[in-house]
């Protein structure tokens, strides 16, 4: 079970973790989790770059480590970079240093104030042994949840959800994951289409 939009009363259990982007006119900050990978993420760059876009890479630590040359092209396009652990690791059921060291273990690699938990579940416990480690970090949540690694979603209802529920200053998830490639291929090239003949830019956070 999963929610496309972000309900206020999450953003105000967790009001520490950022939801919402500051306004910045008509814009829409794409953000892809669990790369770096052969095939998607690369799939993913040549669509950003059709539409001169820029989006933020929430990165795990292990698929840098064994696809160092995808993470080149990810940064040397101009694209920002984010921690999304080292394993993928759910904070719900990890214990907290744990949580903590496998952080660390990405940001050996990644070094960026900007943080997102995976499956987007956080202890407050873990949020605030994070900011202790890394005073600058910046936990980006989102207000719309594309669902492309839901495999049971059909690449439509996908993008329909997607165009629904975004508007100005969205931060939108989706995923350059093999897992969720079939949703991602169909509906990421479509939406780039339609919000850029409706005027909006494309900024990493």
């Amino acid at each position: 079970m999963y929610l496309v939009k972000t309900p206020w009363l999450l953003k105000k259990l967790y009001p520490q973790l950022t939801w919402d982007a500051k306004p910045n006119g008509r814009c829409i900050y794409l953000t892809f989790d669990d790369g770096p990978i052969p095939i998607v993420t690369p799939f993913v760059l040549n669509i950003l770059k059709e539409y001169n876009a820029k989006a933020t890479f929430f990165c795990i630590g292990d698929n840098v480590g064994k696809h160092p040359e995808i993470f080149e092209e990810v940064k040397n396009a101009g694209h920002a970079i984010g921690n999304h652990t080292f394993n993928h690791l759910k904070g719900w059921k990890t214990d907290d240093i744990i949580y903590l060291d496998n952080f660390l273990q990405a940001n050996k690699l990644l070094d960026t104030p900007l943080f997102r938990p995976p499956y987007g579940r956080i202890k407050k416990s873990q949020v605030a042994l994070l900011k202790n480690a890394r005073p600058d970090i910046n936990i980006i949540m989102w207000n719309v949840l594309s669902g492309d690694f839901d495999m049971l979603l059909r690449p439509e209802d996908c993008l329909k959800n997607v165009l629904k529920h975004t508007e100005e200053n969205s931060i939108i998830v989706f995923h350059d994951s093999i897992k969720a490639f079939n949703r991602l291929e169909y509906v990421l090239p479509r939406a780039m289409e339609v919000w850029s003949k409706e005027g909006y830019s494309f900024n990493s956070l």
